[in-house]
């Protein structure tokens, strides 16, 4: 066997849900192996700092090609990077087009050309025009697709009804494809003209009901077909029940939350913001802490960004009125520093966090390789220094455009490098230090990606 190329040792590595003195032996952009703490490894991290495995985000919108003046390749896989997230899979709206077609697919793939700076998996979308045509995609290597349950906000992605989504089922059941769902119900949503700039009136036009509907239509479809789903941006912490209950009966169904949800709260959320609107949106402190609960009982299987940015004139309104801004939080940079730091105020420690920002994620789009650190992975790493705090600006953030609802929080830990395929992708110092990432093609038969 010929030598590592890069050995990285440090006194505290995240191996099976736990930390141990160890070092890596990277070779040819995997882990070739692990060997006990090296003193005189290639590089020894700081003793405040931790190896962990690069992080996976398996719902970020980057919008190209299409609508790059939102984000794009370049600046949304740079904040990824510097927010330890060494894959991402990218979402089917709100490019142009949307991801419905192989043919679309392909366009956004010939738009990421030298711009990755990690990994990039892809997720199709299931519109009630191509029902019928899903398994083209997942052909073509996406690793799920996404529907909507009420209006997505754009006219180019239609919203599946009952029926709808019962054909998307009974059709991915036959091949074993996973739909994902945006699960709010429409009948439920409230379309207030008098909305304003109150957060609260913004909040009781999409309640808790919405959710609960919805996720209860999801688990029982999923339950007849013997499809797989998965629930997207769990905001609600009472539909938690309706998710229990289906895993509980042998429904082969999984959910996701976000960092705003559970961070933020609806009674300190300004009026007139539309940073911090979303849909569903940030609900009271209760419901965050059944969030919390539904995590720490495994109701929860990942936490992901839903990074959905747009322009500030479609944000930031100037009339502040949040029916008409654009809904979506961006949080892909700041999704770990964000949720450590409410985890550690509730004595939760770090070993719980990390695998639902990894192996939680990875597992949910079957891109299984990634999250760990273990031999024959790629070799993404992140030093971490989780005792470090600094406030959020805004304005160093990498996105293309710089909104955080975090702008100005005091946050714990802080990502000091970032690994993709053993190249550093990032450092604290530098910034952005090169775009070593690959698409990731649930066909790919040299990879051990499958969509499982």
């Amino acid at each position: 066997m010929s030598s590592p190329e890069l050995t990285l040792a440090s006194r505290r590595v995240f191996l099976d849900r736990g930390f141990s003195a160890a070092t890596v032996l990277v070779r040819d952009g995997s882990i070739a192996g692990l060997d006990p703490f090296d003193p005189d490894a290639d590089l020894v991290l700081s003793d405040d700092e931790v190896l962990l495995p690069g992080l996976v985000d398996s719902h970020v919108h980057l919008n190209e090609p299409g609508r790059t003046d939102w984000e794009g390749f370049e600046t949304g896989t740079a904040a990824a990077a510097a927010g330890g997230i060494t894959t991402v899979v990218d979402m089917p709206l709100n490019s142009l087009p949307v991801t419905t077609t192989v043919e679309a697919l392909a366009a956004k793939r010939a738009a990421t050309a030298g711009k990755l700076a990690v990994d990039v998996a892809y997720w199709g979308g299931a519109v009630p025009e191509n029902l019928g045509a899903l398994r083209p995609l997942f052909a073509a290597g996406v690793v799920g697709v996404k529907c909507f349950l009420s209006p997505s906000g754009i006219d180019e992605f239609g919203h599946l009804d009952a029926a709808g989504l019962e054909s998307a089922l009974n059709e991915l059941a036959a091949f074993d494809g996973l739909l994902i769902a945006h699960a709010e119900d429409p009948a439920h949503l409230h379309d207030d003209p008098a909305i304003g700039s109150s957060y609260a009136r913004f909040l009781a036009s999409r309640p808790p009901i919405s959710e609960e509907s919805a996720i209860a239509a999801v688990a029982a479809a999923a339950g007849r077909t013997g499809a797989r789903a998965h629930v997207v941006h769990v905001s609600d912490g009472h539909a938690l029940d309706v998710i229990r209950e289906a895993k509980a009966a042998g429904i082969r169904l999984t959910a996701e939350t976000c960092p705003h949800y559970l961070t933020l709260r609806a009674e300190d959320l300004p009026d007139g913001s539309g940073t911090v609107k979303c849909c569903p949106p940030v609900r009271d402190g209760h419901n965050q802490d059944l969030l919390w609960a539904g995590l720490l009982d495994g109701t929860i299987d990942a936490v992901v960004s839903d990074h959905s940015p747009a322009t500030r004139d479609l944000k930031e309104r100037e009339d502040g009125d949040l029916g008409l801004s654009w809904g979506g939080i961006s949080g892909v940079q700041t999704g770990l520093r964000a949720v450590w730091t409410e985890a550690s105020r509730r004595g939760i420690p770090l070993e719980v966090v990390i695998p639902w920002f990894t192996t939680g994620p990875a597992a949910i789009a079957g891109i299984r390789s990634r999250g760990v650190i273990r031999q024959g992975a790629p070799a993404h790493l992140i030093a971490f220094a989780p005792d470090a705090a600094s406030v959020v600006r805004a304005a160093d953030l990498e996105y293309r455009n710089k909104l955080s609802p975090w702008d100005g929080a005091l946050l714990r830990g802080a990502v000091r490098t970032t690994w993709v395929h053993g190249e550093t992708a990032y450092t604290a110092n530098r910034g952005i230090t090169g775009r070593h990432g690959r698409e990731i093609l649930a066909t790919n038969p040299a990879s051990d990606e499958g969509a499982r």
